[in-house]
């Protein structure tokens, strides 16, 4: 399902038949209610907030340079609320080294165990980062 803004381009033909060409749906948020549609607003904000509104651009190509910049720090460096205040690269390389490692014990108890199997048996666990009281 898309969700969207009441904007021009998103009542467009052409997404309505996408959409229903690849088996999707286009939810529109009411006007007057942002909350409807709450990360991407949140998300619009903190990038006019910390890029948008910091530069003054003059040209595409600069545009699509400081933006991209922006984008990578957001997405690598910079500490967010909803991860921890942890980054999302420290994120990634905690989760990876849990995965390796319940990967190596899988194998060790069970190393003929199929992929499928192993799903089975561990649905029941938390993820490692998801606490296990979640509140």
């Amino acid at each position: 399902m898309l969700r969207s803004d009441n904007g021009p381009e998103f009542i467009a033909r052409a997404l309505r038949i996408w959409a229903i060409e690849n088996d999707s749906e286009v939810a529109t948020i009411e006007p007057g209610k942002p909350w409807q549609n709450g990360t991407v607003e949140s998300f619009y904000g903190t990038l006019r907030l910390e890029c948008l509104d910091r530069e003054w651009f003059t040209n595409l190509r600069e545009t699509t340079i400081v933006i991209e910049q922006w984008r990578w720090e957001y997405n690598e460096k910079r500490p967010h609320s909803s991860l921890g205040y942890c980054s999302p690269a420290e994120v990634r390389t905690e989760v990876r080294a849990a995965m390796k490692s319940e990967s190596s014990s899988m194998e060790a108890e069970a190393p003929a165990a199929s992929l499928e199997a192993a799903i089975v048996e561990k649905r029941g666990e938390v993820h490692p980062i998801t606490p296990a009281n979640p509140s």
